[in-house]
């Protein structure tokens, strides 16, 4: 079997990657790195000059080539469209051996996989209110972030402060055996995430997700010395070499791997094991759509998984055909092989473009959004 193309698959502003083999098995896989779309897609057309004639069966090799094998190593434009790739091998791997990619990585190690949900309020009432919607759901963890710039303002001191207020009515609204994740998008100092960590405290959440940035250690050592509230990051690292100091200090409590530009299911496997050796566990960043049905596979195999940021349950987009299905907070999968993803191009959206959001504070500073 020979890779014959690779390709870009745009369906609005999410992007899939599509590997076609001379043997008419193909595979899909995502790379969808929002607002740098089109510099994803330019990595996609220069492989699709350096991987046909390759055995898409060779995994690793390809992966280790794709990464290694250029002068300019890493970064996010250049691992994203290595993940898609990265899916789309395991997809063809499966189907060519009549199997789901679950079973090429080991085999399920549960029988379902726990979800999470993400909740927002404009006031704490409302998140409170959004919380015990979602839990009448079946959700059995939920997920809040103090995302609310005033017209494009953002000030970080103020967001903290407010923080407590809204963590304290969720708990109340749905009692103590709700988990609670609070989402901070990276967009704090230092000394910020510790005045956050102190004030939410006493509402032991599940951790409090990316309260700084995850590629300073530095910062990481700082807020661990002052606060006992668990801490997860890492959506927004690459490959495994990114998680060194993190894992080996034990820094953060729980793994957030972005299956869409970490390097895929390979490199996610590898995140996590290297975590398991501390006792970490894996709480994947939530993708949309394919990624996120491969990182279900993933999520399936992975002994030290703990939950999973749910994109899915909410909507089924008219172009994928997949069998899972959500009951009480949690999702299981048939045993279609491959990923177990059909794709009707007939029925993808034209490319959008997006940008994110740009924040800033009250006196003109760049604020992180």
């Amino acid at each position: 079997m020979k890779i014959i193309s690779v390709k870009s698959l745009f369906h609005s502003r999410f992007h899939y990657v599509k590997v076609e083999t001379d043997e008419g098995i193909h595979g899909i896989g995502e790379c969808t790195l929002n607002s740098r779309q089109l510099a994803v897609d330019g990595v996609i057309r220069h492989l699709n000059e350096v991987l046909p004639g390759r055995d898409p069966q060779q995994i690793e090799d390809l992966w280790q080539e794709i990464y290694r094998g250029t002068f300019w190593r890493g970064g996010p434009v250049l691992l994203s469209a290595l993940s898609g790739i990265d899916m789309a091998l395991w997809d063809i791997k499966g189907k060519a051996l009549h199997t789901p990619v679950y079973n090429l990585l080991g085999g399920k190690c549960r029988d379902k996989v726990r979800v999470y949900i993400s909740i927002r309020g404009q006031t704490p009432e409302e998140a409170a209110e959004n919380a015990l919607f979602r839990v009448g759901q079946g959700y059995t963890v939920l997920r809040m972030c103090m995302d609310q710039a005033d017209h494009g303002i953002y000030e970080p001191g103020k967001i903290v402060r407010r923080s407590a207020a809204y963590l304290e009515a969720v708990r109340r609204a749905v009692g103590e055996d709700v988990e609670l994740i609070f989402e901070c998008h990276t967009r704090y100092t230092p000394v910020r995430a510790v005045e956050l960590a102190q004030a939410v405290a006493p509402y032991h959440p599940l951790f409090i997700e990316d309260a700084i940035r995850a590629d300073s250690p530095e910062a990481y050592r700082h807020l661990r010395r002052h606060s006992n509230v668990p801490l997860g990051t890492s959506e927004k690292l690459g490959a495994i070499w990114d998680y060194k100091a993190l894992i080996e200090e034990d820094l953060v409590d729980y793994l957030r791997p972005d299956i869409c530009n970490c390097g895929g299911i390979s490199s996610m496997r590898k995140i996590a094991a290297y975590g398991e050796s501390h006792y970490l566990e894996l709480v994947p960043h939530g993708v949309p759509h394919v990624g996120f049905l491969a990182n279900l596979h993933a999520d399936f195999s992975i002994p030290n998984f703990y939950c999973q940021e749910d994109w899915l349950s909410d909507s089924h987009p008219d172009c994928l055909d997949y069998d899972v299905t959500f009951q009480d907070g949690f999702l299981t999968m048939g045993d279609r092989p491959g990923l177990g993803i059909t794709v009707d191009e007939s029925a993808l959206l034209p490319y959008e473009s997006y940008e994110h959001p740009h924040w800033r504070r009250e006196d003109g500073t760049v604020q992180d959004w």
